[in-house]
């Protein structure tokens, strides 16, 4: 019997065979693929458009290079994330230099460098068969009937409103804006993200996406462009060499043995003379995307709800005031809930995100910023601002502290996908919760010990973006957004070096004196630039914690509209914070 093709057709279609496949690899792993028919559907339409239009496989080859040179990075991802190549992931790349990358990869650099060899090779081989190949060229009718088919399809998709489902913001806005109302029988909706994890074209989606956050990025940005603090310090050598701001995740206060909780969850910290814990500190908003660009910025709370903001954040103070900044993360850099953050962290001198697996139980543990702090720490500049934005308490919990802190038990640590909607499992999250800030106070006693072991000038600041309800008492309630005391309450501390104190006693005696004021996320952009003794104009030192001038200001929530918190009642277990006047209506 004769075997169908000639060698050159057949090491073609096997590669391509094989790049297609790619969406299938966690089935070899032991994990079910997500929407594997689907998937592989759009991956043959795909095809099926591709060589009708092209015709034949040499003149559309080259167009495969980025998914020959993305096959080991897809491989990687796959095997120690459980996930594929995202725009999250792009820009990570994007945001490494050269030489970061090379500091990644250390030992492991010869053998990515043979995988390049490798992949490239691959490639020419079959750009080699497929320019002499003949046998693979699609001609005559039917390739005609299928690029009309596609043309119409493209058409009448365009017409009625280029209907995307399923897909994030970004990709969202590349539909067409006007819209035409269709039967529903001809009407055609694209599963963006379905497409986007079909191989090898779906990388194109990724990229474009990529692009369209990036571009977002940069139109946020622009807003404030042209602002400019103004800011300088008048104190000369004096001045603090090293501050870090660390941004907690999903933390509430009440869990902090700082602030009186009965397990030890702070035992650390607890040790520390030199630390003054805010007891009645609240976010506005429990929302990572809303709640901290308040913190960066002068942001006031009733405009967090609204896209973007005129003023640039205490990054770009410190820049002007002579600091080299630093923005070190273990968040997501790109998203429907990250980008609005990375607008703020691009004004870094150094941005860095280190995150590839988002919030699986594969991502990394917030440790894998100590060793970029040290070297941030090293960097010859005179005076550094660093900020490490961390996972903290982000569910799932049990997936964000290492085996060493599971301490409080029965615990979710090991178990694959728990429900948190699930009332059997309340001991379980609780203590797996409690873990995890038990972990982030062995984190920022090691940030601490850092900044002990320097011969300068050194402060943190600790601030969380939201708290969680956790099934407290007989409230039915989990997780956030439902309004709650315990969302709206936050931890946040400062610790100081010896010579910061010596530099600034007044400011400490002030820190001190305020540690049970009642403040707000608000006040942390003016503390944290009062920390360092720098000015600007309008600055308000009535809002730091730092200055003798500080005053209570009315801390806005948004509860059901803005709340006043100070003016309010706090219903049942759920602590639910309602309003004694009528909320103001939301400003979106």
């Amino acid at each position: 019997m004769r075997i169908p093709f000639n060698p050159s057709s057949r090491l073609i279609l096997s590669s391509y065979v094989l790049l297609s496949a790619l969406p299938l690899l966690p089935a070899l792993l032991g994990r079910p693929p997500a929407a594997p028919a689907p998937v592989l559907g759009g991956t043959l339409l795909a095809w099926l458009a591709v060589w009708a239009l092209f015709g034949r496989p040499a003149l559309f080859h080259l167009l495969l290079f980025p998914a020959f040179l993305a096959l080991p990075v897809e491989v990687y991802l796959q095997l120690y994330f459980g996930q594929g190549i995202s725009s999250h992931h792009l820009g990570v790349i994007a945001e490494t230099g050269p030489m970061e990358a090379l500091e990644f990869v250390g030992g492991g650099l010869w053998l990515l460098v043979a995988l390049l060899l490798l992949v490239c090779g691959w490639f020419m081989l079959v750009w080699r068969a497929a320019l002499r190949n003949h046998e693979l060229d699609w001609r005559g009718a039917s390739r005609r009937i299928v690029l009309a088919a596609f043309c119409v399809g493209a058409a009448v998709w365009l017409y009625g409103g280029a209907a995307v489902s399923g897909s994030s913001p970004a990709l969202r806005q590349a539909s067409t804006p006007e819209h035409h109302q269709l039967p529903a029988w001809a009407r055609i909706s694209v599963n963006v993200p379905l497409l986007a994890s079909s191989w090898p074209y779906g990388l194109g989606f990724q990229a474009y996406a990529f692009w369209r956050e990036r571009r977002y990025l940069s139109q946020l940005a622009g807003r404030s462009d042209a602002f400019r603090f103004h800011a300088r310090q008048d104190t000369g050598a004096r001045s603090p060499e090293v501050v870090v701001m660390v941004l907690g995740e999903s933390s509430r206060a009440d869990r902090w043995s700082l602030n009186g909780y009965s397990r030890h969850t702070n035992p650390l910290l607890e040790l520390e003379r030199n630390l003054v814990s805010f007891s009645d500190l609240i976010t506005p908003v429990s929302a990572t995307r809303l709640s901290v660009p308040v913190i960066l910025s002068r942001k006031p709370a009733m405009q967090s709800l609204r896209a973007g903001f005129s003023e640039k954040s205490f990054l770009s103070a410190y820049k002007e005031a002579g600091y080299k900044t630093f923005w070190l993360s273990n968040q997501m850099s790109f998203g429907e809930f990250d980008t609005p953050v990375s607008v703020f962290a691009k004004e870094a001198d150094v941005t860095r995100f280190f995150n590839l697996g988002g919030f699986r139980n594969d991502s990394s543990h917030d440790e894998v910023l100590l060793a970029p702090l040290a070297q941030a720490m090293r960097d010859p500049a005179g005076k550094k601002l660093i900020v490490l934005h961390t996972l903290g308490s982000h569910w799932n919990y049990s997936q964000r502290y290492p085996r060493q802190f599971d301490r409080f038990r029965p615990s979710l640590f090991g178990v694959d996908k728990p429900a948190y909607t699930d009332l059997k499992l309340k001991a379980e999250i609780n203590n797996s919760y409690d873990n995890a800030i038990l972990y982030t106070d062995w984190l920022l006693a090691q940030v601490i010990a850092q900044l002990k072991a320097m011969p300068a000038a050194t402060a943190m600041m600790y601030v969380a973006d939201h708290g969680q309800t956790l099934y407290d008492g007989s409230c039915k309630l989990a997780f956030h957004g439902h309004n709650t005391q315990f969302e709206f309450h936050v931890p946040g501390l400062v610790w100081y070096s010896d010579l910061y104190g010596a530099a600034y006693p007044d400011k400490v005696t002030q820190l001190r004196r305020h540690k049970a004021m009642p403040l707000s996320t608000e006040n942390v952009f003016h503390s944290l630039l009062d920390m360092a003794d720098i000015h600007y104009a309008d600055e308000k030192p009535g809002m730091s914690v730092f200055s003798g001038r500080l005053e209570r200001h009315v801390r806005y929530v948004d509860s059901y509209g803005w709340t006043n918190y100070d003016d309010a009642d706090f219903r049942g277990d759920c602590r639910e914070v309602i309003g004694r006047k009528t909320p103001l209506p939301r400003d979106r």
